[in-house]
């Protein structure tokens, strides 16, 4: 248990049975009147966001949210399967926990996994990846005052915007949140 006055960002709270994800939170006292909590939680389970305005001091339940260091496997064709790298246990994780996170997923790759009560609840991915441009057609410069972009294919199977200068073959690092192209990775 704690108070609404403890409440930082990326904390779980378990209200009315379910998980929520405090994304944003501010502290305001207005003229007159108790001060209140203004939050922006995120359903941990179904993604939906709400805006929950608190009384300062109010009682809040805490989940316990075990985030482990795991290392992504394969995918079954039903699941995709997670190592713990300190116990070695593996663990299946249905495709609609893994979210977005399976379009940059490569086998032997490290993410994060939340745990609550032993049910899997999010991925969570490093910031950006590298990936490999699988095809791409070849870039066309023509009378232009922007640089133009092209689709390409990486190799987890997911289409990206790409500048028109990359080729077939080029490592990329792509932006894990949005999916945008972040630049190109040169060895």
């Amino acid at each position: 248990m704690a108070t609404t006055n403890d409440l930082k960002n990326g904390m779980v709270l378990d209200l009315d049975g379910q998980l929520w994800s405090v994304v944003w939170f501010q502290h305001h006292k207005p003229g007159k009147g108790g001060a209140v909590v203004r939050t922006k939680l995120k359903n941990v389970l179904s993604g939906k966001v709400v805006d929950k305005t608190f009384n300062a001091d109010v009682k809040v339940d805490i989940a316990t949210v075990d985030k482990r260091d795991m290392t992504y496997l394969y995918n079954d064709g039903v699941a995709y399967v997670f190592m713990d790298k300190s116990t070695y246990e593996q663990l299946q994780i249905q495709p609609d926990v893994v979210g977005e996170a399976s379009h940059f997923l490569l086998e032997n790759q490290d993410a994060i996994v939340a745990v609550h009560e032993d049910l899997p609840l999010y991925v969570e991915l490093p910031a950006s990846v590298e990936l490999l441009v699988e095809y791409t057609e070849p870039g066309l410069q023509g009378d232009r005052s922007s640089g133009g972009t092209k689709p390409a294919r990486l190799e987890t199977g997911y289409d990206i915007q790409v500048p028109l200068f990359l080729t077939t073959g080029e490592k990329v690092k792509v932006d894990t949140r949005t999916g945008d192209y972040l630049g190109r990775v040169t060895s």
